[in-house]
This record gives structure tokens, sequence and C-alpha cells, in this order.
């Protein structure tokens, strides 16, 4: 079990805040670390509790699956997005147990995630973790119920028996300086120092106990989430610790571990999507995770910018993490700093022995190959951007069973001379039909021509 404090500024998103990432880069490195924390807690699930969900005032809501969605259109950024899907089983459970406390859990329907959920989710995909979610949305009840809530989710998911992680969406004070968004309170300061005053010492009943008056001059947003995740750390030795706290704009950003605990149940693969065996270690296991997320666009940008500089081909270095050593094919895709595609370029099946020497050789390709761009100049070089989509085993699909946002696809015609392929998450790309139009366009078939399917996931690893 784990359990954790995340903020959701939305500046936070480099595809948002963009030179201003700088001002919270604390926060965003703080974020890293909980996500490796996180994983080495082996939570195949993430139960994420968000102040700005809709709001039932009697009762909790959950967003409905079976998979979730959000982006950032509304913060000028629409292609970073956010695709989950449900655990089912781990909400029927939540659903029951709540309400066998009297409690309430209404699903909503046709929601895309609001940026309280949608920010700490970014953060934890990007920074290694996969898996399923359950995206909730407090109430209006006092505060002992929202406490109860957290002790409700805790039992379902020892109920369920798997280990799960929980993350308390939330800004502190919004009224910390005379720019602050919320306008400025003098004494707003002392909800931030008591909340991480009470988390360093481990005494989280202080946070429970803050006086509602000073909740009220602080213009806090996060502490009904904090509610509930006391609610679920409670029955758990605490493990409290700040990894980070800053206020770069008058609003308090809390970054925070409540309970960590290993479930022994083995470690989630980010590169794979498969769970590794339980004799893995687990000191180094999860954190291959983090690894991966930094380390593959980083063996393209490096493969680039020394192929461009001096015409030359690294050589696989020795210390990348295990997932490397594996065959996979994959994509290599450059942008400019502002979106705009400069090259993409990627292999189906792959060609060489590992996803390392994939990786370079499509890097060099995407940079100078590719037939819709001129190659790569140097002077370029320091505005590009590079991500690697690492693609699954196709598998034969059906045209009813294609998701855009989530599965890529393969069109091919019946003699299997012909192939288009079209990565999943792509914007403009919202229907399977139109999917599969585009990636016929592309193998030079006719919209008659008789086609099989095949899908594959993407896992997507940017700077």
């Amino acid at each position: 079990m784990f359990a954790g404090i995340a903020p959701h500024p939305p500046i936070m998103v480099p595809e948002v805040g963009r030179d201003a990432c700088v001002d919270v880069q604390d926060s965003i490195s703080a974020m890293a670390e909980l996500t490796e924390r996180l994983v080495r807690s082996r939570a195949e699930t993430v139960v994420i509790i968000s102040p700005h969900a809709p709001l039932e005032p009697a009762a909790f809501i959950a967003y409905e699956g079976p998979h979730l969605y959000g982006d950032f259109a509304n913060f000028r950024a629409p292609t970073a997005t956010i695709h989950a899907e449900v655990d089912e089983e781990m909400l029927n459970a939540i659903t029951h147990a709540a309400g066998e406390e009297d409690l309430a859990v209404i699903r909503i329907k046709g929601y895309d995630l609001d940026h309280g959920t949608a920010v700490p989710l970014y953060f934890l995909q990007r920074n290694g973790w996969q898996g399923r979610v359950i995206a909730l949305g407090y109430s209006f009840r006092s505060n002992e119920d929202h406490l109860r809530f957290g002790k409700c989710i805790r039992k379902a998911i020892e109920r369920v028996g798997r280990s799960a992680a929980f993350i308390a969406s939330g800004d502190l004070s919004h009224r910390l300086r005379r720019d602050a968004p919320a306008g400025y309170e003098p004494d707003a300061h002392l909800f931030d120092e008591e909340v991480v005053d009470a988390i360093r010492a481990n005494s989280t009943i202080r946070i429970i106990n803050i006086d509602h008056a000073l909740r009220h001059v602080a213009g806090e947003c996060g502490y009904r989430s904090m509610l509930v995740a006391i609610g679920v750390a409670q029955a758990s030795d605490s493990s409290c610790e700040v990894i980070n706290y800053e206020a770069p704009f008058g609003v308090g950003y809390l970054v925070a571990q409540l309970v960590s605990e290993a479930t022994g149940l083995g470690s989630f693969s980010p590169a794979t999507g498969a769970r590794a065996n339980a004799g893995n270690d687990p000191a180094t296991d999860p954190l291959e995770g983090t690894a991966l997320s930094r380390a593959l666009p980083a063996l393209a940008r490096q493969t680039v910018e020394t192929f461009i500089h001096d015409g030359t081909v690294i050589t696989r270095p020795d210390n990348l993490p295990a997932a490397f050593q594996a065959r996979a094919g994959c994509f290599v895709s450059i942008k400019t700093r502002d979106g705009h595609l400069r090259g993409c370029i990627g292999t189906i099946d792959p060609l060489t022995d590992t996803l390392a020497e994939e990786i370079i050789a499509n890097a060099i390709n995407a940079a100078t190959r590719d037939p819709r761009f001129s190659p790569v100049l140097q002077e370029e070089l320091p505005g590009l951007r590079y991500s690697v989509d690492v693609l699954s085993t196709p598998e034969p699909t059906r045209l009813a069973d294609l998701d855009p946002r989530i599965h890529g696809v393969i069109v091919e015609d019946q003699s299997g001379l012909h192939r288009g392929l079209l990565l999943p998450n792509l914007r403009g790309v919202d229907t399977a039909a139109k999917q599969v139009e585009i990636a016929s366009r592309k193998a030079g078939l006719t919209p008659d021509t008789p086609v099989k399917l095949y899908r594959f996931r993407a896992e997507r690893y940017s700077e």
C-alpha cells in the first residue's frame, strides 16, 4: 500500500508551462520521486481523488469506465493527453464498502478527467508507472465522513487483494503572496506550515484538527483530499515524509508520502505492461521503470545530436536498464519546441537484437530520412524534443475492437505486401474508422480493398 499527496497546477506540465516550468522544477522532480516510491510499492492500481471533479453534495463521485481520458486543451496544450483503464473490480469493491457505511458513490459518465486528476496522473505515467486507475471526487459531507470514506477504500483494497496506491490531489493555500490568484491573506502561510510540519512529525492527526477558520483564510483546495488519504493510511504504520514543498506563485504545492509498504506481489514493468516474477530484486526492478521514462528519449537525443554533429553512429551504451536488451519495435518522434512534428520513423517488427539498437537506428532515420521533411540541421538541435513509442506485439483485431486513443492499428492487404501503420492517441483521429482509413491510405490501398487489421499498444516515453 502506498498513499501520498500530489499538487495539480497545470503549469507543471511541460506542454502547458513551457519556459515557466523552471519555476516549478522542484515539484516536477518531486513527482518523479513520488512515482519511484509508488512503483517500488508495486501498486497495480492507483486510486486518486480530486477537488475539481464534478461535485455531488451528499455523495462521492467516480468517473465511469471502462476508459478514462483527459487532456490539457483548456490550457492550450491539446496534445498532452492521459489515457487509463478503470479497475472495475476495485471500483465495485469501493462502492460496496462505502455503502456498508452509508456512504454513496455515484458514477458519472461522459466526462473527461478534470485537471486535478489529470496533472498527477500525467506525471505518474510519464515517470514510468502504468496500470489501472480509479478517479474519484469528494463531497460536501463532514470531515469525519471523508475519513471514513478513506477507510472504506482501504477495506476494499484489502478485500480485492491487489496492490494499490492512493493519491490525494490538492494544492494548499492559494493566498500566500500579493499577486496570488486568490488574493493575499497574511495568515494563509500558517495553514501550509501546519500541514507540512504535521507530515514531517508523522502526526497526521494534526491535519484532521486544523481549525476551519484557518482553512477558509488559506483558500485551500486539498484538505478533503488529504482527509481521505489519511483515512486510507490510518491502518498502516505511518512513514510520512515531505518530498517537496514550494509556493512560487503564491499557491502551496506539496508532494508528500503518508505511507509506503511493498506488497511482495511482483513489480510492474512499464516497458511490457506485465508483472515481473516475485523473485526479482525489489530494490532494482521498480527503479527500472523510472529510468526508462528518462533513458529512452535521452538515447534518441544523444543519437541524433551525435550523428548530426559529426556523422557518427553511437554504439549501444553498456549502462542502460535491462529492458533495453529485449527485442521490440519502436517509433522515434522528433518535434519542435512548439509541438510541430519534425520527423518520425519506426519499425513494427524489430530489425535489431535489442531495443537500444532499434532506437538508435530509428532516431537517425527520423532525423534524416523521413520523406516528409528535410534532414535536421545542426542549428535546430537545441529546440528539438524527443519521444519513443515502444510497441507491443500486434494481434489480429476487428474494427469494433479498436480504440484509437489506446490502440495503434496496422492495415494489410490480403497478400501482406502492402502495410500501413498508425500510432494511437493522435490528434484529430477520434474514431476507429478514421484510424483505419488513414492507415489504409498510408499503405496505398483503396477504400474497397479487403484488409486485415492488427492492433497494438504503444508505451510512450517523452522528454
